[in-house]
């Protein structure tokens, strides 16, 4: 990872080869996805950045300067969640120069996180996400077989758009019935389909293999195509989704990962043990999934009425 384009050049040579160094070392070692690293070097170029102009050392900064950074970002407007991952970003560089002998300590190891608003993720209830699975057959836009599949399989196994852009056929099961699917980390974990999905694969796939082209070149064997037989890209993803919204009128704001949101809390809110959403989910810490334990008020008023003796 030398020369990354996102370590400033008015640092000090010795300082980005550091942070060049460990960027490779998440990245061979640790075996963190590339998206994460591009994220740690812009927050740790910003970092640099801010050292280079206050006159401070990256390999000597102490708790009070670290502070001081964090400080300044907020002021200057920026959320508390990605102040909040910079400072993660930080933390993780000097935790990994504590490790290999390059300082004897770490700066942020009394800094704690700002505080966030808890946001609700965005999410269709099950009456919506029905309607909106079905639109593909009445929109009459982009390409209804595929478009049905794709949205029943990234709803009723919960996948992150990146997994489902990578899913690929030899790892479906041969019944359909679901598959294997790497997630965050280089992470594998099985995922289900429901009858529907299942249903909308079998009718989608044949409509695959006659867009596939055989022009010497392998063909894809993702699952999900565009209209030339090339694999779908993340992008490609979000555009299709966005074209549903828009013919929806939910008057929600919502995106690919709004369809995992709704399938964490529809599981949850139907009563699955939280600790298996979080194994269907591909979390690696149970808090992340615990924000999915909002649940429907009317559903609790039912509950409260039926069980409440004055009820």
């Amino acid at each position: 990872m030398k020369n990354n384009p996102g370590i400033p050049g008015k640092d000090s040579a010795v300082e980005v080869e550091e942070i060049s160094e460990y960027l490779s070392y998440l990245q061979t070692v640790r075996g963190v996805s590339v998206r994460t690293i591009e994220a740690y070097g812009k927050d740790l170029a910003h970092f640099a950045n801010y050292c280079a102009n206050h006159d401070y050392k990256i390999g000597e900064v102490n708790a009070n300067e670290v502070r001081n950074f964090i400080a300044d970002q907020s002021a200057e407007g920026a959320a508390a969640v990605s102040v909040n991952r910079a400072l993660s970003s930080i933390r993780g560089f000097y935790r990994w120069q504590v490790r290999f002998g390059r300082r004897p300590d770490n700066p942020c190891i009394t800094l704690r996180n700002l505080k966030s608003p808890k946001t609700l993720p965005s999410f269709l209830w099950e009456p919506e996400m029905a309607s909106f699975a079905v639109l593909p057959e009445t929109a009459g836009i982009l390409w209804p077989a595929r478009d049905k599949a794709l949205i029943l399989v990234m709803y009723s196994a919960g996948l992150r758009i990146s997994e489902l852009a990578s899913l690929s056929l030899p790892r479906l099961d041969s019944d359909l019935g679901g598959g294997r699917v790497i997630g965050k980390g280089d992470k594998e974990r099985f995922v289900f389909f429901s009858d529907e999905a299942r249903e909308a694969l079998k009718a989608y796939l044949p409509e695959r293999r006659g867009r596939i082209k055989t022009d010497g070149k392998k063909p894809t064997d993702k699952v999900f195509i565009n209209r030339t037989g090339k694999a779908i890209s993340v992008p490609g993803v979000r555009w299709i989704i966005a074209k549903y919204v828009e013919r929806s009128g939910l008057g929600k704001h919502i995106h690919p990962h709004s369809l995992r949101h709704s399938f964490a809390t529809h599981l949850v809110n139907s009563g699955c043990d939280v600790r298996v959403v979080q194994e269907l989910l591909g979390h690696a810490s149970l808090s992340t999934t615990q924000r999915y334990t909002h649940v429907n008020i009317d559903r609790l008023r039912k509950v409260y009425v039926k069980a409440h003796p004055h009820g």
